[in-house]
């Protein structure tokens, strides 16, 4: 319940009876009381249940949903906040459903601002968006026309060792199908298999497709190009296709699409001027929003290829939609590949598709990849408990003490966290001291401690503030100045100019006489910029776990706020056991780990309906 403070910016103090009585309980906010009583105003609307409605609508894209339930936003809505004393939301004055129902399709405002099906209450705007994406992403349903003889001939020799079929099926169908889909977790080999399949485009033709790497941020789309460039260097190709690998650069999917600064919407790339690439490949599709993938559908040539790739089990974009666990939709669950598709996948593979039973579900043009390459058994084995929702197998796999580079904190001594993030930071002190910028940084992904929340005892800026406590007391000199040696640092904006994005991470490093500079890996080498010049940076010995989407981290420490933090997921406890790479600390209680557990993000949208049935 918010307090009765006039002066506080989260009350909409002219708001009517039922619009103020969800806005001080803190179910509504203020920004959806007023813009539901100003579309209530415009359309003469004088039935408060109706305006109420039109409020949730606005609501639901704000908390990643597309549209509101109205017949059961009364057990599914929540009190916004990081941490919030509980409420019985069920006294408020809920309207009755049926009545409720009927008063919303009979009111002006539905078939204008707002569309009802069924139960469900849309904005106009993420309506049409959602049937638009199922109709762009419907038309790339077909066939590509392919040489099969060449890539059958590149399949083998690409592959050639090789026993992950999942990654040969996944190109296959890549380079058969013009809308193809690699998912699978961190480790799995997507990167691996996108390089490979756009090795396999470029053999098809004497003219090189005109290809575009792309992901949602800066961050992931440098990852993605150095990982392209990096398998390029192994790959058996001729030296043209090894040139036309490495000559690829990646952006953001805002800058492909030619995002105009002071629009948030508008791009220069849409339906009435058409992308000119042959291939469009987005990487971390997790992370894009409905909004966004309604541009980037439109935006494609319908001749052309989208490869989309993610990891459906990770976190979702903060903006609305699901998009890619939506497009993957049973085939995460074992769907297997209608009987055309699947003999086009035999004939070019050479490879029985059933003989990857249970290690990859592939429907046309989809194929989730679940063979971990990258981290150990035991974070493995985490990962996969967590994902199939198994609490009490993975409760009873940590208590065995049996996995390998896994520690659970149950209790809430700090001192193994402690140990590691101080060792990690003198690393990287030690080697900013000495001006060594390639150490310094090799070191920085050493530790990192993640956190669901931002603020409160288990968040970001509490456990700052104790590991800085911690380094200073062990390392002399420590923080003499704000730009230390071995100050690590974190991007919070992106910088085009500086070719800096948000999520990037650094380090201040000694430059003689006293002087020091800032140190990021750009492509394999190293940035050099004054600390003058950097205007969105603060230091990072600790983050949430939404911000470390996309990277990796030798031990990732997992702090659990209280198991009645709204935060706590399923989704936001898989990402953060799979940013570690060697070793994983998992500090938080039984209860934490099972309410995690047992709280998939359930978003509410209409996408995996439209486009499976």
């Amino acid at each position: 319940m918010i307090e009765a403070d006039v002066f506080d910016p989260r009350l909409a103090r002219r708001a009517p009876g039922l619009l103020r009585a969800f806005n001080e309980a803190g179910v509504l906010s203020a920004a959806d009381v007023h813009v539901a009583t100003r579309l209530a105003a415009l359309a003469e609307e004088a039935d408060e249940s109706v305006a109420l409605a039109a409020a949730f609508a606005v609501r639901g894209p704000r908390l990643g949903h597309v549209y509101a339930d109205l017949a059961t936003v009364r057990e599914t809505a929540t009190i916004e906040g990081e941490e919030v004393e509980p409420l019985d939301l069920g006294a408020l004055p809920w309207p009755e459903p049926d009545t409720w129902l009927a008063r919303v399709a009979a009111s002006p405002l539905t078939g204008g601002p707002l569309v009802l099906e069924a139960s469900a209450l849309y904005l106009d705007r993420y309506w049409r968006e959602e049937a638009q994406i199922a109709a762009d992403l419907g038309a790339f349903g077909g066939a590509a026309v392919v040489d099969q003889q060449r890539l059958r001939e590149g399949l083998a020799r690409l592959f050639r060792g090789d026993a992950d079929t999942a990654q040969l099926l996944a190109a296959a169908s890549a380079v058969l199908r013009r809308l193809a889909v690699v998912a699978g977790g961190p480790g799995t080999g997507k990167t691996t298999t996108v390089a490979r399949i756009v090795a396999l485009l470029m053999e098809q033709s004497m003219t090189p497709p005109l290809v575009a790497l792309a992901a949602p941020t800066g961050k992931a789309a440098d990852r993605l190009e150095r990982a392209v460039h990096e398998e390029a260097g192994r790959l058996d190709v001729s030296d043209a296709v090894r040139a036309q690998l490495l000559a690829l650069e990646a952006s953001t999917l805002h800058r492909l699409l030619g995002w105009r600064p002071g629009s948030h919407s508008r791009f220069r790339h849409h339906r009435g001027n058409r992308l000119p690439h042959d291939v469009v490949i987005v990487d971390e599709t997790s992370m894009v929003s409905l909004s966004l993938m309604a541009r980037l559908a439109e935006a494609v040539q319908p001749g052309a290829r989208l490869i989309l790739v993610g990891d459906p089990g990770q976190l979702a974009s903060i903006e609305a939609g699901a998009v890619l666990g939506d497009i993957v939709g049973p085939a995460a669950e074992g769907l297997r590949m209608r009987p055309p598709a699947r003999e086009a996948l035999e004939r070019v593979s050479g490879e029985p598709v059933d003989a990857v039973a249970g290690a990859a579900a592939v429907g046309d043009g989809i194929v989730v990849l679940d063979r971990v390459h990258r981290f150990g058994t035991g974070i493995a084995t985490v990962a996969g408990a967590v994902r199939a929702g198994d609490a009490d197998g993975l409760i009873d796999a940590l208590r065995s003490g049996a996995l390998e580079g896994v520690t659970w904190l149950e209790d809430s001594d700090p001192e193994p966290i402690r140990a590691g993030a101080v060792a990690a930071a003198r690393r990287v002190i030690e080697a900013a001291r000495r001006g060594d910028a390639v150490t310094a940084l090799a070191a920085l992904g050493a530790h990192r401690v993640l956190c669901a929340h931002r603020q409160g005892p288990y968040g970001v800026a509490a456990w700052m503030a104790r590991i800085e406590g911690w380094v200073s007391s062990a390392t002399d000199g420590f923080g003499d100045s704000p730009w230390y040696p071995g100050r690590p640092l974190l991007v919070t904006e992106n910088d085009y100019g500086l070719r800096l994005f948000n999520g990037d991470t650094g380090v201040v490093v000694a430059a003689g006489e006293g002087r020091v500079t800032t140190a990021f890996e750009r492509r394999g080498e190293i940035l050099d910029l004054s600390p003058a010049r950097l205007h969105a940076v603060e230091t990072v010995y600790a983050m949430t776990v939404h911000k470390s989407q996309g990277s990796q981290f030798g031990t990732a420490a997992v702090v659990l706020p209280d198991p009645s933090s709204r935060l706590l997921s399923r989704e936001l406890l898989y990402t953060a056991v799979t940013r570690a790479r060697e070793e994983l600390v998992l500090a938080g209680t039984e209860e934490a780990i099972r309410a995690a557990v047992a709280r998939p993000i359930a978003r509410a949208s209409g996408l995996r309906r439209r486009l499976w049935g």
